[in-house]
C-alpha cells in the first residue's frame, strides 16, 4: 500500500479536527470528504480508525518528514515522456 507524505496527512489530520469542531452545515460537507480522503489515505473503512493510523504513522515519522517541503528546493524533472502506444 502506498503511504502518505506525513506532511500531506498531517495537513488532512489537523483540517479534518478544525472542521468538525465548527460545526456548521457547509464545514459538514467539507468534514465528509476530508474523511473519505483520510480513509483512502490509510486503507481504513471508518474515520476514527483512519485517523488512529493517521496519527501512529505521524507518531514515527521524523518532525523534518511532517513539515512541507519548499518546491522550489528541488529542480523540475518531467516525467511524461509523451503518449503510450499499446499494441
Amino acid at each position: 500500500m502506498l503511504m502518505p507524505h506525513p506532511a500531506v496527512l498531517r495537513t488532512l489530520v489537523d483540517e479534518y479536527e478544525a472542521t468538525t469542531a465548527s460545526g456548521s452545515a457547509e464545514d459538514d460537507t467539507r468534514a465528509q470528504d476530508l474523511a473519505y480522503t483520510l480513509c483512502v489515505s490509510t486503507g481504513t473503512r471508518e474515520v476514527d480508525r483512519a485517523l488512529e493510523v493517521a496519527r501512529g504513522w505521524l507518531a514515527a515519522a521524523t518532525a523534518d518528514d511532517t513539515t512541507t517541503r519548499r518546491t522550489t528546493d528541488r529542480p523540475h524533472v518531467s516525467t511524461d515522456d509523451g503518449p503510450r502506444v499499446y499494441a
